[in-house]
């Protein structure tokens, strides 16, 4: 269909404007004569029409969202094919996307920002009730219609993709900027994945960017498996530290770490939209709307918020101060974030049982003098990697760190690491030999030193390895301009 502004599809729907085009179709802007009422038409490009694979997944978007009917999925009208173009017929949707309302505002207002996720969780969590993983959330498949609401589109490759990678067959399944780790890697998808997604939509409509950057798709979609999304707070300072540990949690790479499903996460970000709009005192844009359809108990903890915030801010600068003056006499180590200690033991290690670990490029050692101080149970004394020029070890070498040889295969289930400088990325691998490269070494986690302490969950399939590697990829910056990493203490679980 070469020229098609002007023309009729079954005998129906005038063709009026050209609205945005992908790679398996073009959406344009029509009139249903019938109905007398605009339509969104999506007509599948000509020159794929013929590939029987690609057709069905387009027959399927059609019968797939048919099915869910909600306020925040774009509706599907009708579906039919005329002189062989298959075509689509969508509810049009007066305004933007998400995409550009970003572009053209910047960050959004926090509230909205949550408003917003909470919209489009919502929408999601009811196609995963109907076993259906979105696959490729991204603020430009979210529309803002003309009264502020949020709407779900484009399933176009949410089913029929199984065992499919990144670039199976020459396609990018799910865009870059916004894929899951496990996605990235071809793995299996589920709707975590669409959590990690939409955790990246909201980190954008915070700081008004991505988080990951590079000189291809699939270079950020490695970062997006090996580096831990940048610190909100640092980006946006007046995000509350809730909001910070909802984001953290719902970009989580391990899926043990991350929201189990949709619902746990729409339902933390309906009480951090309770905070903080209680903390700003007034509610403003789409936040008012949600807040209104709030469940009762939550609109009940919303007026408990404006109640006893000041309280609450009371009994926090209090714990704050109680935790500090606990670590630094030693005696707790509750400033450990994202991990479950319960069910968890420490694995007793001998005093030498720790190794520095700097294989080549590298020189063969990475301040080996020091590197006892990460095992000697003493949080006021760290190793500290060499100083290098840049956070990423000055293009030099993809990373340094330090191995616990446990003196027999275990199984061990975390690691916690303390540090008295944060804001450097981590990988965890384990072995059965000491491999002279880390090609011989098999990931297990990873993640960034984002606070002192932290327990770091894995799952080795119930395998023993006798040692744990902690490798360091990304190192923090200091006001000199010089980069390290410093480790106080290590302790392995089982």
């Amino acid at each position: 269909m070469t020229t098609v502004i002007g023309t009729r599809l079954s005998g129906r729907y005038r063709i009026d404007d050209e609205i945005g085009s992908g790679g398996m179709s073009t959406v344009y802007r029509a009139f249903d004569e019938t109905l007398e009422r605009l339509v969104a038409l999506k007509i599948m490009h000509s020159d794929i029409s013929s590939d029987a694979a690609a057709l069905e997944r387009f027959r399927r978007e059609a019968r797939t969202v048919a099915q869910l009917s909600h306020p925040h999925v774009v509706m599907v009208i009708d579906a039919g094919e005329d002189q062989g173009h298959p075509y689509i017929v969508f509810e049009h949707v007066r305004g933007e996307t998400l995409k550009d309302r970003v572009r053209r505002d910047g960050p959004l207002p926090i509230a909205e920002a949550v408003a917003y996720a909470i919209e489009i969780g919502r929408a999601l969590q009811v196609a995963h009730e109907r076993g259906l993983v979105h696959r490729d959330v991204k603020p430009q498949n979210v529309l803002i219609d003309e009264e502020g609401r949020a709407k779900v589109t484009d399933f176009g490759i949410a089913l029929g993709l199984e065992g499919e990678g990144l670039t199976a067959a020459g396609r990018v399944i799910g865009t870059t900027d916004y894929v899951s780790p496990e996605q990235a890697m071809g793995q299996d998808v589920t709707g975590q994945s669409d959590v990690y997604s939409l955790g990246i939509v909201l980190f954008e409509m915070l700081t008004g960017s991505v988080p990951f950057k590079g000189d291809s798709g699939v270079s950020v979609a490695m970062k997006h498996v090996r580096e831990g999304i940048p610190d909100v707070q640092r980006r946006r300072p007046e995000v509350s530290a809730a909001l910070a540990g909802v984001l953290e949690r719902a970009t989580a790479k391990e899926l043990d770490n991350r929201y189990r499903s949709m619902a746990d996460f729409v339902r933390d970000l309906e009480e951090v939209l309770t905070y903080e709009t209680a903390r700003a005192g007034e509610a403003t844009g789409e936040a008012t709307a949600v807040l209104s359809a709030l469940p009762t108990n939550v609109a009940r903890q919303k007026r408990r918020w404006r109640r006893l915030l000041p309280v609450a801010l009371y009994v926090l600068v209090a714990a704050a101060v109680a935790v500090a003056a606990v670590i630094l006499i030693g005696g707790s180590d509750t400033s450990t974030k994202g991990g479950d200690r319960s069910g968890l033991t420490e694995i007793p290690l001998s005093e030498s049982a720790i190794h520095d670990y700097d294989p080549p490029p590298g020189d063969g050692s990475e301040n080996p003098a020091q590197r006892g101080l990460a095992l000697d149970g003493d949080r006021s004394t760290a190793w500290e990697t060499e100083n290098y020029d840049t956070p990423d070890l000055g293009n030099i070498k993809p990373g340094v760190g330090l191995y616990l040889d446990a003196g027999r295969p275990v199984v061990a289930r975390a690691l916690r690491i303390f540090t008295p400088k944060a804001g450097w990325s981590f990988q965890i691998y384990v072995a059965n030999q000491v491999p002279p490269d880390l090609k011989g070494w098999t990931l297990v986690a990873s993640g960034k030193m984002d606070s002192g302490g932290k327990t770091v969950n894995f799952d080795t399939a119930g395998q023993r390895s006798r040692y744990y590697l902690l490798w360091i990829t990304h190192l923090t910056q200091s006001g000199t301009g010089r980069s390290n990493a410093a480790v106080a203490d290590l302790v392995l679980l089982g």
